[in-house]
């Protein structure tokens, strides 16, 4: 009897149910069309099947429900509206439907607030609603009056919105209905410190985060009396200057969590003391701190922090002297978790860890990286029999780790030595017993090779990331140790130098690994493939190593979700597979700087949907770029150059909306610059020199505002420039060597304050040097040199404070040499030291978790020591230079050129000057090269030049130079007659020797030279200085 009864009970219960709504095969049919309604307003769920065949929402993303009644009860909307929409205001109507919902998250949508009469008090018919995320929005304090409504939560998230200053009466007696709230997050707002007694009333709240507001100056731990259940309290990123904890105060007994990073607190001493005051306290964050004041010298004063477990104080400036590691060791033995990285500013042995950290015995994570600590390892860690994680990387640490104590450490699960000075073997045998070992990171330290005394020996680790790279050994082989991993996911062995082939074996034992690094290491012949496929593998990188052959066929079958590929820098041969069209996940693909030959091909431009980073550079490559077929639309960077490709520039690349970074220099393209280019507009790198490209300029690229480098310099380019050419982002400009012609107009490059390098040179510019050019307070490089410019050299070219090289040779230039040069970097005393730092632009390829950088190095061509040299990369930053050679300049050189002592070019030949080589001249200790050549210079060359030791090349030919050449010393001695030919009145040797009035004794000659000799100088100005025709 009993028996039926509790069967007609349970089926009276399931009807019940099934009336009420409450049991259903998938969701109810109201809350799928209010979720259909919701991907109205929330446009980025893409997942939402919205079919009406598709009734179980239950099964849909962001979408939770109960497992018993489907009703839903969890919408997960963050970060689901269009961003480009711009702020919008909410209808909170939208989820009254959801009856039983428990928790909405709708942060990082941009809401500013709620529609009128549809604010979220509306959410207050949700009875079982106890998570609310609205962080990450626009809404201001009015929210506050609001949510105070929603009586039945437990947990607000309102961090990085609007809300600032205190909070009102209406709305803190609202809030004070939360009676339920344990946790409220105000993270990332504008509240002062008034905020504090507002939130007085919410006693049931167990985590307060008031991180990154605007509380400043003192704050009284009383605050938070009324809050006996917190347990954990953030104020981390405020103006915060004292923590002020009353001497045996009673409040905050179940604190168990406190943050304190990156405030204004001074004196770390008071405030470790204060901590006493928490007895639960099992967590205490100071990171970030600048704690000023000396540490004590003494535990004297300070408490016993029996509870605390966990202490973060990276980036605390602390000393880590003998007293404050004894206060942690004497005072904390409870610690399990401790982080002193990048925290002393000065020089640390060690061994200053004996003195009581080593007393830690129950410590399972110790970091204490980016210390400048020096020595060896003690050997009293070897008591931290529980150490699971060790950090010591970036100090200056020594010794072998065969003899450390990390070989007693046997729980250690993660190591972390890299960036130090260990001897570390490659067979890593010291470490075979740490069978909890998983994480090994030594890069950058020195690798010996592998010495194994018992090679049946096997590691009892299997380890997941392994990275040796940066290990200085040289001829060691692949560890044999790999041979037995099964579980890597990560590995870094770069720049070892190891001999051998391409470890297919890896990949074939261990088919987690993501991550394969092995560049720099010397490997050599094939590059052979495991024979089954790795599914897992995103990363390969075997760049500069010295791989022959041909790159397998079935690459792109054999790695299928490769994400970035480099082979770069090999020998490779042949074409490239066109299996790469295959790996749709691939966004990096680097096979520059190889052998291959043949076409792009066009399953690869078609498959790679998803490629951003193309980089062929320095092959053989030939034929036309890319085909009509094209879906590389992703691209961002495409490195073409120092190939053989023909025709023009595909219009393909137009679909291209993201690209920065166009290379195709060195080629054979031709046909006019495409106008469509100037609708990309996030191009920042155009680089197309030595080609066959023809036509203008394209008026379009004036919209390229992000544009920052523009290079088309070797080819066929004609027109005048465009004047609406004066971009802000602009950094150097290369025009040389085309057909340009036309006046430097107003508009062009006017105020592009940004430009550091300007090469126009050998085109057909006519007209003046603007007096504008000052506007261009960053140039560094003006090469105007082989065009038709006339006019004067404008005085204006000295406001250009970082002028490095000015070239202004082979034009119609006349008057004289403005004399204030010595207002740039040319001269040495020269304030700005920015002008020092190298120009420098480079590619960054980064996607996801994997980041590659590439160099981009700045070209030109500048005439030195009579020879055309092309200069790139950092040493543009050291040449310094003035050639003013082959114009029609008057008068007299100016005695400030001397002080231009940064100088290592000067270039004054083939003009129209006189008068006398400056003596200043003896000043220019660094200059290499001085032409002085085909001008009217007369007078003496000062004797004080064969002070200019490192002058190689010297010119004053077809001068009418007069009397003795400086002495035959130093550099002067390696100068033959050609330096002075064309000077009829010079003498000495190289030139034949100087000879005194036939009456002079010769013994008097030789001891009165300079006083008893004729003056030819003076003669010479006499008869040949049309200029002074009056001088006696």
């Amino acid at each position: 009897m009993d028996s039926s009864k509790s069967k007609m009970v349970i089926m009276f219960v399931l009807l019940l149910i099934k009336f009420e709504g409450g049991w259903s095969e998938g969701c109810l049919d109201h809350e799928i069309f209010a979720l259909f309604r919701l991907k109205y307003f929330f446009n980025d769920l893409h997942d939402w099947v919205d079919d009406e065949g598709a009734t179980d929402c239950c099964q849909w993303v962001r979408v939770e429900c109960n497992n018993t009644t489907d009703r839903v009860i969890a919408l997960d909307l963050s970060d689901t509206r269009n961003w480009d929409l711009g702020e919008w205001y909410l209808n909170a109507s939208l989820f009254t439907p959801f009856q039983q919902l428990e928790s909405l998250d709708l942060s990082w949508n941009k809401i500013a607030g709620c529609v009128e009469n549809e604010g979220l008090e509306r959410l207050s018919k949700l009875n079982n609603l106890k998570m609310l995320d609205l962080s990450e929005n626009l809404f201001d304090n009015s929210i506050l009056s609001f949510v105070g409504r929603l009586s039945s939560l437990r947990s607000l998230k309102l961090s990085y919105n609007r809300l600032e200053g205190s909070i009102d009466v209406k709305a803190l007696e609202t809030l004070s209905r939360l009676t339920n709230l344990k946790m409220l997050d105000l993270r990332g707002n504008l509240f002062n410190n008034s905020i504090l007694s507002s939130l007085a009333h919410l006693s049931s709240l167990t985590s307060l985060d008031l991180s990154e507001n605007k509380l400043e100056g003192s704050i009284n731990v009383k605050e938070f009396d009324s809050l006996s259940n917190l347990e954990e309290l953030d104020m981390s990123g405020n103006e915060i200057d004292n923590f002020q904890v009353p001497q045996d105060y009673g409040g905050l007994r179940k604190l168990k969590s406190l943050h304190l990073s990156r405030v204004g607190i001074r004196d770390g001493s008071k405030l470790l003391r204060s901590m006493g005051s928490f007895p639960s306290l099992n967590t205490l964050y100071l990171w970030g701190n600048n704690f000023t004041e000396t540490m004590t010298t003494t535990t004297q004063g300070f408490p016993h922090f029996k509870s605390l477990e966990h202490l973060e104080m990276d980036d605390a400036r602390i000393a880590l002297n003998t007293s404050f590691l004894q206060i942690i060791g004497e005072l904390m033995p409870s610690l399990k978790y401790l982080s002193l990285s990048y925290s002393t500013p000065g020089t640390n042995s060690i061994g200053i860890l004996d003195q009581g950290l080593c007393s830690l015995m129950h410590m399972q994570e110790l970091h204490i990286a980016h210390n400048d600590l020096r020595g060896s390892l003690p050997w009293c860690l070897a008591n931290m029999t529980s150490l699971r994680i060790l950090d010591v990387s970036s100090n200056q640490l020594t010794g072998s780790i065969s003899s450390s104590p990390l070989i007693h450490l046997t729980s250690i699960e993660e190591l972390r030595l890299s960036d130090n000075h260990f001897r570390i073997p490659i067979s890593l045998e010291p470490l075979f017993n740490h069978s909890r070992l998983q994480i090994f990171d030594a890069y950058n330290n020195e690798i010996n090779a592998e010495i194994t005394q018992s090679p049946s020996l096997t590691p009892n680790f299997q380890l997941s990331h392994l990275s040796l790279s940066f290990g200085y050994g040289d001829g060691v082989t692949f560890p044999k140790f790999l041979y037995h991993q099964h579980d890597l996911v990560n590995v870094d062995l770069s720049h070892i130098k190891m001999n051998g082939g391409f470890p297919n074996w890896l990949l074939e034992n261990n088919t987690r690994l993501e991550t394969l690094s092995l560049v720099n290491d010397s490997l050599a012949g094939p590059f052979r493939l495991p024979i089954h496929s790795h599914k897992q593998l995103g990363l390969l990188d075997v760049s500069n190593n010295n791989f022959q052959g041909h790159i397998p066929v079935e690459i792109g079958d054999i790695l299928p979700s490769l994400i970035s590929f480099n082979i770069s820098m090999n020998a490779l041969n042949g074409s490239i597979p066109s299996s790469f069209g295959n790996i749709n996940s691939l966004q990096i693909l680097d096979l520059s700087n190889n052998q291959l030959i043949g076409e792009i091909p066009e399953h690869l431009a078609v498959g790679c949907v998803n490629l951003e980073y193309l980089t062929l550079s320095n092959n053989n490559l030939e034929g036309h770029m890319f085909t009509r077929n094209f879906n590389l639309t992703n691209l961002r960077w495409l490195q073409l150059e120092s190939n053989h490709f023909v025709g023009e520039i595909p219009q393909s690349l137009s679909k291209c909306s993201s690209l920065e970074g166009l290379y195709l220099n060195n080629n054979s393209l031709s046909g006019k610059i495409p106008r469509w280019l100037g609708n990309l507009k996030g191009l920042k790198h155009i680089i197309m020199p030595e080609n066959h490209l023809e036509g203008p300029i394209p008026m379009e690229f004036c919209q390229l505002y992000s544009l920052q480098l523009l290079d088309i310099s070797d080819n066929n380019i004609s027109g005048s420039l465009p004047s609406c050419f004066h971009l802000l982002s602009i950094e150097q400009v290369h025009l040389s060597k085309n057909m340009l012609h036309g006046q430097l107009k107003r508009g062009t490059f006017f105020n592009c304050s940004s430009l550091v390098t300007l090469d126009l040179s050998y085109n057909r510019l006519n007209g003046s040097i603007p007096n504008w050019v000052d506007g261009l307070s960053q140039l560094r490089h003006l090469i105007l040199g082989h065009n038709n410019l006339e006019g004067e050299v404008p005085v204006q070219l000295c406001g250009l404070n970082q002028l490095q090289l000015l070239d202004l040779s082979n034009n119609n230039l006349h008057g004289h040499i403005p004399p204030c040069f010595d207002n740039t970097t040319l001269h040495e005393s020269y304030s700005n030291s920015s002008s020092l730092k190298p120009f420098e632009t480079s590619l960054v390829m980064e996607s996801g978790m994997i980041y590659a950088e590439k160099q981009i190095h700045e070209i030109f061509e500048f005439t030195t020591k009579n020879i055309a040299h092309i200069y790139q990369g950092k040493v543009l930053s050291l040449l310094s230079g003035l050639d003013l050679s082959c114009n029609k300049l008057i008068g007299h050189i100016p005695p400030q050129i001397g002080n231009l002592t940064r100088i290592q070019t000067l270039n004054l030949s083939h003009n129209n000057l006189i008068g006398s080589i400056p003596s200043t001249f003896s000043n220019l200790k660094q200059i290499e090269s001085l032409d002085l050549s085909y001008n009217k210079l007369n007078g003496k060359i000062p004797h004080q030049l064969v002070e200019l030791n490192a002058l190689a090349v010297f010119s004053v030919a077809y001068n009418n130079l007069s009397g003795e050449i400086p002495e035959c010393k130093a550099q002067f001695a390696t100068f033959n007659e050609r330096s002075y030919e064309g000077n009829t009145f010079l003498c000495g040797l190289p030139l034949p020797i100087c000879r005194s009035p036939a009456t002079m004794p010769e013994a008097s000659i030789g001891n009165e030279r300079d006083d008893n000799l004729i003056d030819i100088d003076r003669v010479f100005r006499i008869q040949f200085d049309p200029l002074n025709p009056s001088n006696p």
